[in-house]
């Protein structure tokens, strides 16, 4: 049977834990009762056998059962008289009822004298946690009806709207139709309908309240309407509130373009005669809206559903506690307790779980066609169960890629591929290929032990990221994606090695790599919901969002994924030389140097090192446009400094003189200094001088303090993997492959024992705040009339 005490542990809210009754340390207290209890006992025995020392023991009597047994019923009779008496009385010293609105504070007082300190200082502590509890409780439940009633009225705007929308696309319609204009063909009106709602409800089935009269379109006109100006609105009393703007936040091009076009488009909306181009941008903005609204809702359920687990396992907690408090203190203490702990808000309150009925009947409603499975998904996506099957085929995988591996060394060895004849033409040919899903997989394998790790730890890496629990990754997941690709790819190895060795020709030979290569591709982007879909195209995306990183809103999975990419320049590289291979038809005519001497080769080859670091770059000028932190613009200037040295490196490589070699050490210096600050005291957190732990950070996950100081020493020494590239060039063309590729996975090896303290940094921020629900911003916003 596992203790509770794992229990909570496992099962609670980790950004919310401080707010949890802290049954550890009333587990500690009880034991103080329980300590302070047994010397008095043990000072008993001691002083009676010092009093009958005289007395022989020579055995045990046949009595001492019976006696055993009368002193057993006599204790519990004399206990059961003596507990009709409570030993607590539990009052609020706030003199409000318990539950009610105002603040209630718990306090307890021991009605008979108890010789102990300890059952004193346990109550002290149990009164202080059940408070704690209450005001948590009490602060997010009015954050989330606080939250639940701006969306209600975010709701009706919407409604309202999109009823407009209709009737006046109806109005223009009858309109053109009665003065014998050409009909237009019906395709748009129908597209335009649809459009307004993405979960496909139609416009004229939703009931928005309040029935727009006739004339609405007019009174729109005269009142001066756009959607991105004011549209006039009535409260349920009549008075005119005032104006509405529907602010849509910039976050991709698309919603941009459509900002900025629809405010061009301002003075074309006025004119019931047409459905200009405005129309159909106020029909987009109306989307958006909905769009955000139902993201927002979805988030709130997610809240309310955190609270009402936050209630319970609490509850659990003090039961427990206090069945240990009876069974230690040999009282009768719990039930009276117990009965102020169900009063008390947190649990006697039910508005949480009735907003929670409210948001489903309103979700299923206007979001899901009234369709609850359809809602149910939305609300409560069901995480992906882990299968047996997963665990065996990464097993049978690995078994397979470990035989294949030893099975191509031993080939390579007695064909002798890598002696002198053989070599140069495998290590251009074969090698960047096969490099790039090596450092692929390594990085994947790496990934996938970061899964393990912030599970282990309990590290909420699905809401930091912002993944949906029914499709993200489990860390099961990406070490079968891991084997089955290096199975493939050592396999491919395997078959080219021993067509090339039987004399095939090499036309045809060389050309396995590119199609290996090849079938890559096509599945990464396979339509088919096979083999991780979700994923795959959550990967795309985020590398669309990085590559036109300045045009959408950073979020913490691109910047944490444009960071992975700045470890994988040699990768790009491989990559380039790849390229560059199979489009210059140099596998059928052997002309390796072709592109290592091509003036655009070289060009590009700086372009390809600097771009990681752009993008990077380009994500901090974001951050900074919408946050306007000045500490982006410091962590803008970080990566400018990469690309200068990564710049000189490169030169340097080229042209190994005096200068460029002063150049890279002058550069690289600076961008290690720079990079080593940043991780340590910005991406980590730690090198916190009057911290409690010295120096690193007053809270850590990790038990251990050491494994926190030789990780700082790890990522010093992978930062300073440099310095061996300017001193040590080897002759031969496969050791210095060799050593360029042990560099680059050394890089990503420092990158994935980096990402487990950036998320713990990350996931102790959010601690900090309480954060364990996103904030969804609104699109509704009312104006002032000066606005």
């Amino acid at each position: 049977m596992v203790k509770f005490s794992k229990e909570l542990e496992a099962q609670l809210i980790p950004e919310w834990k401080d707010a949890f009754v802290n049954y550890w340390q009333l587990k500690k207290n009880i034991k103080k009762i329980k300590l302070s209890r047994k010397p008095n006992n043990s000072d008993q025995t001691h002083h009676h056998h010092h009093h009958h020392q005289e007395i022989p023991q020579f055995g045990v009597s046949i009595f001492d059962p019976v006696r055993y047994v009368f002193k057993k019923i006599s204790a519990r009779f004399l206990n059961s008289r003596d507990h009709q008496r409570e030993i607590i009385q539990v009052t609020n010293k706030n003199g409000g009822s318990p539950g009610g609105d105002d603040e209630a504070l718990y306090q307890t007082e021991l009605l008979h004298l108890v010789s102990e300190d300890e059952v004193k200082e346990f109550f002290e502590r149990l009164d202080e946690e059940l408070n704690k509890v209450n005001q948590f409780y009490k602060r997010k439940e009015r954050e989330f009806l606080e939250r639940g009633d701006a969306l209600n009225e975010q709701l009706q705007r919407l409604l309202e709207l999109k009823q407009i929308l209709s009737d006046r696309r109806r109005k223009n319609h009858q309109a053109r139709s009665d003065g014998g204009n050409l009909p237009r063909s019906n395709s748009s009106s129908v597209r335009s309908a649809s459009d307004y709602s993405e979960s496909g409800t139609e416009i004229d089935d939703i009931n928005s309240g309040s029935s727009p009269t006739e004339d609405v379109p007019t009174t729109l006109e005269r009142n001066g309407v756009n959607f991105i100006g004011s549209a006039r609105t009535k409260t349920k009393k009549g008075k005119p509130k005032s104006g509405l703007r529907i602010d849509i936040p910039a976050t991709t091009p698309t919603r941009t373009i459509t900002a900025i076009t629809s405010m061009l488009w301002e003075d074309l909306i006025n004119n019931p005669k047409k459905e200009g181009p405005g129309d159909f941008f106020n029909r987009k903005r109306i989307q958006y809206a909905e769009k955000m609204i139902r993201g927002a809702f979805v988030e709130l359920y997610r809240g309310l559903g955190l609270l009402k687990t936050y209630s319970s396992l609490n509850m659990v907690a003090f039961t427990k506690i206090l069945k240990k408090f009876d069974k230690v203190a040999n009282e009768r203490a719990s039930g009276s307790y117990l009965k102020v702990v169900k009063r008390s808000h947190f649990i006697s309150s039910d508005k949480v779980v009735r907003l929670g009925d409210e948001v489903e009947s309103i979700f299923t409603k206007h979001f899901a066609n009234d369709d609850r499975k359809k809602a149910m998904k939305f609300l409560r996506p069901q995480e992906h169960k882990a299968s047996h099957m997963i665990t065996f085929l990464v097993g049978l995988f690995t078994g397979c890629f470990v035989s294949l591996f030893s099975v191509y060394a031993i080939l390579a060895h007695f064909s002798g591929m890598f002696s002198a004849t053989n070599e140069a033409g495998y290590m251009e040919t074969v090698y960047p290929v096969f490099s790039v899903f090596a450092l692929l997989s390594l990085h994947l394998f790496l990934y996938g032990c970061n899964l393990f790790m912030w599970k282990s730890t309990r590290i909420n890496y699905t809401f930091i990221f912002e993944f949906s629990p029914s499709t993200t990754l489990k860390y099961r997941d990406v070490f079968l994606i891991c084997t089955s690709f290096m199975t493939a790819v050592v396999g491919a190895m395997v078959i080219h090695l021993i067509l090339k060795s039987s004399g095939f020709a090499p036309t045809h030979v060389d050309a396995i790599p590119g199609i290996l290569l090849l079938f890559f591709s096509v599945l990464l982007i396979c339509p088919f919901n096979i083999f991780y879909r979700s994923t795959r195209y959550c990967f795309l995306r985020v590398i669309r969002n990085i590559v036109f990183s300045p045009f959408y809103k950073v979020l913490m999975v691109d910047f944490f994924m444009a960071d992975q990419l700045t470890s994988q320049i040699p990768l790009l590289r491989h990559m380039e030389t790849t390229a560059c291979y199979f489009l210059a038809k140099s596998f059928k005519t052997h002309e390796y140097e072709v592109c290592q001497s091509s003036k655009l080769y070289k060009e590009l080859a700086y372009v390809i090192s600097f771009m990681p670091y752009y993008w990077r770059a380009m994500q901090c000028a974001r951050r900074w446009f919408d946050e306007g932190d000045v500490m982006h613009l410091a962590n803008l200037g970080k990566y400018v400094s990469a690309m200068l040295a990564a710049g000189a490196r490169l030169t340097f490589a080229r042209q190994p003189d005096h200068l460029w070699l002063f150049m890279v050490i002058v550069t690289s210096s600076m961008a290690t200094v720079y990079q080593l600050y940043w991780d340590f005291v910005k991406d980590w957190g730690i090198l916190k001088p009057r911290s409690k732990n010295p120096w690193l950070r007053d809270e850590l996950i990790l038990k251990s303090k050491s494994i926190y100081y030789v990780s700082i020493v790890v990522n010093l020494v992978l930062r300073l993997v440099w310095i061996e590239s300017i001193t040590h060039f080897p002759n031969r063309v496969m050791e210095s492959r060799l050593l360029g590729f042990f560099f680059a996975s050394l890089e990503i090896i420092r990158r994935g024992h980096w990402n487990y303290y950036r998320l713990e940094n990350e996931h102790l921020n959010n601690v900090g705040k309480f954060r364990a629900v996103n904030t969804v911003p609104l699109p509704f916003r009312e104006m002032d009339a000066d606005d």
